[in-house]
């Protein structure tokens, strides 16, 4: 359980499921919203669908832990099965940023080389192009299970741009 003193919340991630109808993803979103649970993530995975015919869809959530309860029983009285409920498995991230041809040399196969590794993940994306021929900016946070992964991960991004000729950009407190 990660808690914050400071805020005495927790990141807690949830697996819930949705009809595919209108309105589904609002109806699950009002409890979060009433308890005052901070989104963090949303991963929506409209073309997959359960056994049962609904749409999955993970939450990542900043709460107080005494809200938890009361969120999943709000959302299953909405008629949304909650499938999970879980600590985040994350414990360390980090921001980078990409400058280069990012887009060109293929980000998705940047981001997969991460991924790949079951204890890392890009979980964030933010893309400037500017033009086609100029070249374009990605800030990417990674989260990683511990501090030794975040490293192993910052390692594989580190030789991931040097193959496709792109600047790494690293917080100052942080060597590669």
């Amino acid at each position: 359980m990660i808690i914050n003193c400071m805020r005495d919340t927790m990141r807690v991630s949830m697996d819930i499921e949705l009809k595919d109808v209108p309105g589904q993803m609002l109806l699950a979103l009002q409890p979060l919203s009433e308890f005052k649970a901070n989104l963090i993530t949303v991963l929506h995975h409209h073309q997959k669908r359960t056994p049962r015919k609904t749409v999955p869809v993970q939450l990542v959530l900043e709460v107080k832990p005494e809200t938890i309860g009361a969120i999943k029983a709000k959302l299953e009285e909405s008629g949304i099965r909650v499938v999970r409920v879980g600590e985040q498995r994350f414990r360390e991230s980090i921001n980078v940023v990409l400058i280069g041809h990012v887009v060109h040399t293929g980000i998705q196969d940047t981001i997969d080389e991460i991924d790949k590794t079951g204890f890392a993940e890009v979980v964030d994306l933010s893309l400037s192009m500017p033009g086609i021929n100029l070249l374009s900016s990605a800030l990417i946070r990674i989260d990683a299970v511990g501090k030794e992964d975040l490293q192993k991960a910052l390692d594989i991004l580190k030789t991931v741009s040097a193959k496709k000729d792109l600047l790494m950009v690293l917080p100052i407190d942080i060597q590669a």
